[in-house]
């Protein structure tokens, strides 16, 4: 047996909540929508990960989410742009990786990072 995917699943009754921070900010697209469920996602092959933490690293709370993007930056102003509380960053971290945290709108803390390239 191997695990193929692990998929993150927020409870909310404000699913249409998701698509300002999920699509439009972030760029993912509605991969399915049954109504009680929306899954968003990318074509981009990813690992199959699952963290587990006592902090969020440099003393922070620990992220409900981490979102791997290119562009750090862009996504930092992008947030700010479209209202969404950033809590922490951007910042390079001594680990080799720049980034910031936010609420989305289910108040769950996301990582948004980058690995920098040296």
């Amino acid at each position: 047996m191997r695990v193929k995917r692990i998929v993150a699943n927020i409870e909310t009754q404000r699913i249409e909540a998701a698509r300002s921070f999920y699509r439009d900010v972030l760029g993912l697209e509605p991969l399915m929508d049954h109504g009680w469920i929306v899954t968003y996602g990318s074509g981009e092959r990813m690992g199959v990960q699952i963290s587990f933490a006592a902090q969020g690293g440099s003393q922070t709370p620990t992220p409900d989410l981490s979102i791997e993007v290119d562009d750090v930056d862009e996504a930092h102003e992008r947030m700010k742009e479209a209202g969404f509380a950033i809590e922490y960053g951007p910042v390079d971290e001594p680990w080799g990786v720049r980034r910031f945290y936010v609420r989305d709108p289910f108040g769950k803390l996301v990582n948004i990072v980058a690995h920098r390239l040296e």
